[in-house]
């Protein structure tokens, strides 16, 4: 009995062992089966791949519909077309060879100009027109105050030229007011005919006489609002007479002087008066005087009203009327009167520094 069971002890310790040294056989098989199962699944990872790539593949054309979008997108400027509006702006280079053109490309145009920019703009154009005429003064020739309002209602409906060529013979005649209020009234229009209107102008210039011997003791009187009482005398003649015989400022507003304030856009004011006040509100009062002569010497020899030498003019830049003339350089200083164009001045008896800087004395009456 002993016996056996030591060899079934020894029986079954070698099959203990025989099973221990098969397990980990066992555990490799069981390792590499499991091994071989999962294989399949990695294999399928790529399958997965392939078929997210097939997506991928597939999406382009899922997104085909944006670039019917950016097609629509580019098409729409023909839909739209608005560059008809942008050449109504483009043609100025090409208007240039019109006369006309250069007025709004050259000039300043003042619309929606402010306050501000008017009155330096005013101020610079008399400033460049006082480099112009450095020498502008009353071109009535006048030795007294008594001369110059008489000479001055005279130069209604002509020129100072004819004024200048008339006045020599009247003065000489009747050198004072007392001598002129007592004319014969026929004589003084005899004088007179070359100024035309001379029926009319012989009533006025005897009238003021007679005024200045009753009212004023035979002088011409220092304020406005005396001299506009003398007959024939306005506004207009009133502050010739002031600003050149009494040195007190006043804006002259003469023809000349309302047509180019109009053309420079400083008023749109038609009457005399208004304009005189619109104009004066943009300037020191110091400088009406001067102002009167640049603006009225500018527009004799240059800024003309029928044909202005726009060609020739030297504030062009700052003219919103520039083109309405010759724009032509060479044209335009064929326009040009007066000492600009080597001509006589329209007085006989000019001051010292207009003929200094080349100005000439215009002839006396009947001088060919």
């Amino acid at each position: 009995m002993g016996e056996q069971g030591s060899d079934g002890g020894r029986k079954t310790a070698k099959a203990a062992k025989t099973a221990a040294a098969g397990a980990p056989d066992a555990a490799r098989e069981a390792a590499s089966a499991s091994g071989r199962r999962a294989a399949p699944a990695r294999k399928a990872a790529p399958a997965r791949k392939a078929a997210a790539g097939k997506k991928a593949a597939s999406a382009p054309a899922k997104k085909a519909a944006p670039s019917k979008k950016a097609s629509a997108k580019k098409a729409a400027p023909l839909k739209k077309a608005p560059a008809p509006k942008k050449q109504l702006v483009a043609p100025r280079k090409a208007t240039a060879s019109v006369p006309a053109a250069p007025a709004k490309t050259v000039a300043a145009h003042p619309r929606g100009e402010s306050r501000t920019a008017l009155v330096r703009r005013a101020r610079r154009i008399n400033r460049e027109l006082a480099e112009v005429y450095p020498y502008a003064h009353p071109e009535l020739d006048f030795d007294n105050p008594f001369q110059l309002v008489v000479a001055t209602v005279l130069s209604a409906q002509t020129t100072d030229l004819r004024v200048n060529q008339t006045t020599p013979a009247l003065f000489a005649k009747y050198p004072t007011p007392e001598d002129l209020a007592a004319a014969d009234p026929e004589e003084v229009e005899e004088i007179l005919r070359p100024t035309g209107f001379f029926r009319a102008k012989t009533k006025s210039v005897i009238g003021l006489s007679k005024a200045l011997v009753e009212q004023f003791g035979g002088e011409v009187p220092g304020r406005l609002e005396d001299l506009v009482k003398l007959p024939g005398v306005g506004r207009k003649t009133a502050f010739v007479v002031l600003g050149n015989a009494f040195g007190r400022p006043g804006i002259t507003v003469d023809t000349h002087f309302q047509r180019l304030v109009r053309r420079w856009k400083w008023t749109d004011e038609t009457d005399p008066d208004k304009i005189e006040a619109a104009v004066g509100a943009l300037f020191p009062k110091s400088d009406w005087t001067d102002l009167s002569h640049h603006v009225i010497w500018h527009g004799r020899r240059i800024c003309h009203a029928r044909k202005p030498a726009c060609g020739a003019c030297p504030i062009a830049p700052l003219c919103p009327a520039y083109g309405e003339g010759e724009t032509d350089p060479e044209k335009a200083k064929k326009l040009l009167k007066y000492e600009k164009a080597g001509q006589p001045g329209q007085r006989l008896k000019p001051p010292q520094a207009y003929l200094d800087a080349g100005g000439r004395a215009a002839p006396p009456l009947g001088a060919g």
